[in-house]
């Protein structure tokens, strides 16, 4: 039979599938509570719509240079592989192992938020066993039984071959716009909302300029998913050409959902005024004043379907990532063989699913600190990608891309400024004191299986 490390993955991957991937994994939970929690506190709505537009188009920017290396290394791997084709081992390295840990953090966040889904839209019905507390976070043995089975599910599903969950995320995906346009064509023809409740504008104890900003800030990780599409690039039975449409309509997509669930929230009443009377989860109280208890079934299936999503969306991404990394000797041989069957890199899945399976019993606000502090991987990841495109560029003379190459040091730019809204005091995105010290450890966990690898004569 033949060997399990010499077999590669399937060309199976529609465009709709890609694109679909890519939208499930941009919108998770957070663009269903943001609106109360950040988006209109922080810049109301015209600032909220413009610093997401704003954001967007950035996400654009960097996303054209993934689009053009993404034709260049049509393989798995993403910005761990363009980073080594261009810059080498050692760079790839640091850029893998911060970009694992942003994708991987993501697929338990996303299992965890189904416990939150019951607590919003069903009273709590699964806060049974109350176990213990960490950091303020109750653990109900309900809700990790819940997280618990969807993670195995879904790395099951992912065993089973990219085409069954490329399909299956279709399917999800086109569900959660659909319900988000029911929803919000429910909010226009509802004679109680009228556009004056969308005043102010901006917070009237900001200006204009600070609301926007304070959006702009957080957008880039609002966007985080997109970059899913270059791990799949293996996988695509089309063109790798028409990767930079596909991610673009992914952000555009991305960005209206962001968009039009705010719009919805504010709509209901003076949106001021709706936020001061304290309500536990403002979306969802607009929603049922708009639509009733039909209008909570569709920001149910919205939600459902936007949590699940994400958990196949960064399933893929992760896997297929430790897999290109693997090929390259960066990681043990054991995490890129690959399911004789399905093709798919079922090693590299089920040690996801094992590490995400313990996130469950600590509770979200460590999982949180885990993944704010993880983001950073992802800008690094951007970074990277934006620094190859431009000395690719300027190794291949016969692509005359002026504009791109404008791009590519706009992006990376932007990337730099990502890590020091992340790292510098005073900042809108600072991490908190346990994300900082997340990510010393992480860091150093980095320094250390370097070396180690070195030692085991991986080719780093």
């Amino acid at each position: 039979m033949k060997n399990e490390t010499n077999l590669n993955l399937e060309r199976k991957l529609k465009p709709i599938n890609v694109w679909s991937l890519a939208l499930g994994s941009i919108i998770g939970w957070g663009a269903f509570v943001m609106p109360g929690t950040t988006f209109l506190p922080k810049s109301g709505t015209l600032g909220s719509a413009i610093g997401l537009a704003i954001g967007a188009l950035i996400m654009i920017t960097i996303a054209l240079n993934y689009g053009y290396m993404v034709q260049k290394y049509p393989v798995a791997g993403g910005e761990y592989t363009f980073t080594k084709n261009t810059f080498g081992h050692k760079n790839a390295y640091i850029c893998g192992w911060f970009l694992g840990l942003s994708y991987l953090s993501i697929v338990p966040l996303n299992a965890t938020a189904l416990g939150l889904v019951s607590r919003k839209l069903l009273g709590g019905v699964l806060e049974v066993g109350y176990l213990y507390s960490v950091a303020g976070w109750d653990i109900y043995a309900g809700e990790i039984v819940l997280a618990s089975l969807a993670l195995i599910a879904f790395a099951f599903l992912s065993i089973k071959g990219i085409s069954v969950a490329g399909w299956m995320q279709t399917v999800m995906a086109l569900s959660l716009v659909a319900s988000v346009f029911i929803l919000l064509i429910g909010a226009m023809i509802n004679p109680h909302v009228q556009l004056s409740n969308l005043q102010p504008a901006y917070p009237d104890d900001k200006s204009s300029w600070a609301s926007i900003v304070a959006v702009v800030a957080i957008a880039p990780w609002a966007f985080v998913g997109f970059d899913s599409i270059p791990q799949a690039a293996e996988e695509f039975d089309f063109s790798p050409k028409k990767a930079n449409g596909i991610m673009v309509f992914a952000i555009l997509f991305g960005g209206f959902v962001y968009i039009a669930i705010n719009t919805i929230t504010a709509s209901v009443m003076p949106w001021e005024r709706f936020l001061a009377e304290g309500y536990d989860w403002p979306t969802g109280e607009a929603v049922e004043f708009i639509m009733g208890k039909a209008g909570l079934i569709f920001l149910g299936i919205a939600l459902i379907c936007a949590v699940l999503s994400g958990i196949i969306g960064f399933y893929m991404a992760t896997s297929r990532l430790l897999y290109s990394m693997s090929r390259e000797k960066a990681l043990p041989a054991w995490f890129g063989k690959i399911e004789p069957k399905s093709k798919t890199p079922k090693n590299a899945i089920l040690f996801i699913m094992a590490i995400s399976l313990t996130a469950p019993w600590f509770g979200r606000e460590v999982l949180g600190w885990i993944v704010d502090m993880s983001s950073i991987g992802a800008a690094i990841g951007y970074g990277y990608t934006c620094l190859a495109t431009l000395r690719t560029l300027k190794t291949n003379p016969q692509d005359r891309k002026p504009l791109l190459k404008v791009l590519a040091i706009v992006g990376a730019l932007f990337s730099l400024l990502f890590v020091l809204l992340l790292l510098l005091p005073g900042m809108p995105s600072y991490l908190a004191p346990e994300s900082r010290i997340c990510l010393v450890i992480w860091s150093i966990l980095g320094i250390v299986f370097y070396f180690w690898s070195k030692k085991q004569k991986f080719t780093l």
